[in-house]
């Protein structure tokens, strides 16, 4: 299992939200390529990065943060967050992101990710499904699609996705553990690259993410809270 620490990014500084709500936000940092940092010393292979105003807008808004962690660092990372057009993705790889995170648009325009595709290979774009209670929610978590996560991501296989983001809303931000079943549920049924997100608050919740298995899990709150030491927890996994 890939171990894939977080940073949220709104106004320039890493924060983090509770349950997607915008209004219910815990500043940690205001250089977010410091905390970028700290996560590759203590051995990450890997950052997540959302731009929260992004998704919110529809178009990226924190590319100069984004740029000063990508600069910061010498592990890939990942951005999500407003990403709409083949422009804007070419735009995050041109900053030297490793990889795009596709949402909102996944639902709204599936032509999109197939161009996209076919531009930039499926190492470079993966899909990011947040879901609640099984639906799809877009545009920055702010509307719940009547797009089912499971229909939603096999559509994707099709298309050629291989990797899929799955956040569950209600768990994130909460530290109250990962939504188990329907993480098992998109792995099982879809049998795709599933990196969860959501809830995650302990060595257990990973250590129950792993025997799903999961492909992945993105760390978030847990670690500003220390809740999980990333140091520990890679040397567990070994990623």
């Amino acid at each position: 299992m890939k171990l894939f620490p977080a940073i949220d990014i709104k106004n320039g500084q890493c924060v983090r939200l509770r349950q997607g709500q915008f209004h219910n936000m815990e500043v940690y940092s205001q250089v977010p390529a410091r905390i970028a940092k700290s996560f590759q010393e203590a051995g990450a292979a890997f950052i997540h990065i959302v731009d929260l105003d992004g998704a919110l807008a529809g178009h990226s808004v924190n590319e100069d943060v984004i740029k000063a962690i990508v600069e910061n660092v010498s592990i890939p990372v990942e951005v999500g967050g407003g990403i709409r057009t083949i422009q804007d993705i070419e735009t995050k790889l041109n900053l030297g992101v490793g990889r795009v995170i596709i949402g909102t648009s996944a639902v709204e325009n599936p032509h999109f990710v197939r161009e996209a595709l076919m531009r930039f290979g499926n190492n470079k774009i993966v899909v990011g499904i947040d879901a609640k209670n099984g639906m799809v929610a877009t545009d920055g978590w702010e509307k719940i699609s009547n797009y089912n996560a499971v229909q939603l991501a096999l559509e994707m296989k099709e298309i050629g996705i291989k990797t899929i983001i799955y956040t569950d809303i209600s768990r994130d931000g909460m530290l109250s553990g990962p939504n188990l079943e329907h993480t098992k549920d998109m792995v099982e049924k879809t049998q795709m690259d599933i990196i969860a997100s959501g809830g995650v608050s302990s060595m257990k919740d990973l250590d129950d993410l792993n025997s799903i298995p999961v492909y992945g899990a993105i760390i978030g709150k847990a670690l500003y809270e220390n809740r999980v030491n990333l140091r520990e927890a890679v040397k567990k996994y070994g990623v």
